[in-house]
């Protein structure tokens, strides 16, 4: 018969992780513009490394808020750099991190909607003015960084104003897609990343819109504090080539690399 010790001490065993159970995958918050492009990059790094991440999409500021309060992820990938500068303020990071690309915006229509897409949004203000956009989509301006570009972008053509009532915000860029590709609106702007991916552009048409509509949408990555070594390994992986090549082919600007802090 065992005793009661020898009993707690069985059941602990039996319960507790083998010594060479593998750790878990580290987590990556990354802006949701990046969705298909770092899901590819991940999916390279767990053939070529055999290492796992888990990666969770939303919005910057969102992400910016819950690394505040002690989130555990342990690599920030932000559309918006300024996130990134104010956690290595907090002490939140290992350093400044990286700039990694550039992104762009576009506007979109479905092809069953009235909307005329170009680059200066004339079509969008005639249809608007001709009352055949009802709902518009673009992410939530006050915590998503591609949401802030395109009011930047409306206010700079005079439609911001005309727009807002019909307005259909995402909780992030991804969302604002989603919304403007499926029909549920008559168009919205979001991430030029977005509407790259086959799964998007089949569902309507886009055109590219000018830089100097919205302000540069600077995108930082970075290792925040108690990263472990699958977290580095990413965060460096992000950073070869083979993962470049795939954020170019999502729409985004690549920067170079010649030194830690750009």
């Amino acid at each position: 018969m065992y005793s009661y010790k020898q009993l707690f001490l069985l059941i602990i065993f039996l319960i507790a992780p083998p010594a060479s159970a593998q750790p878990e995958a580290p987590a990556i918050a990354a802006a949701s513009d990046l969705k298909f492009a770092v899901e590819e990059v991940a999916a390279r790094f767990r053939a070529e490394l055999k290492q796992e991440v888990r990666l969770s999409f939303g919005s910057s500021g969102n992400y910016y808020q819950q690394i505040s309060q002690g989130a555990p992820f342990q690599v920030f990938m932000s559309a918006d750099e300024d996130f990134v500068h104010r956690l290595h303020a907090a002490g939140r990071t290992e350093d400044q991190g990286r700039l990694y690309a550039t992104g762009r915006i576009v506007l979109f229509a479905p092809h069953d909607s009235p909307l005329q897409v170009d680059a200066q949004m004339a079509g969008l203000k005639s249809a608007m003015n001709a009352g055949q956009i009802r709902r518009f989509a673009i992410a939530n301006p006050e915590h998503a960084p591609y949401g802030r570009a395109a009011e930047q972008a409306l206010r700079k053509l005079g439609l911001w104003q005309g727009l807002r009532d019909r307005m259909v915000l995402g909780e992030n860029v991804s969302q604002a897609a989603q919304f403007a590709a499926s029909g549920s609106t008559q168009g919205g702007i979001f991430a030029y990343s977005l509407a790259l991916a086959p799964q998007v552009s089949k569902l309507g048409r886009y055109v590219l819109l000018p830089e100097e509509l919205h302000q540069p949408l600077r995108q930082r990555m970075v290792l925040l504090k108690g990263a472990g070594e699958t977290a580095r390994a990413f965060y460096a992986y992000l950073q070869q080539p083979a993962a470049r090549a795939v954020f170019e082919r999502y729409g985004f600007v690549l920067p170079q690399f010649p030194s830690r802090i750009q």
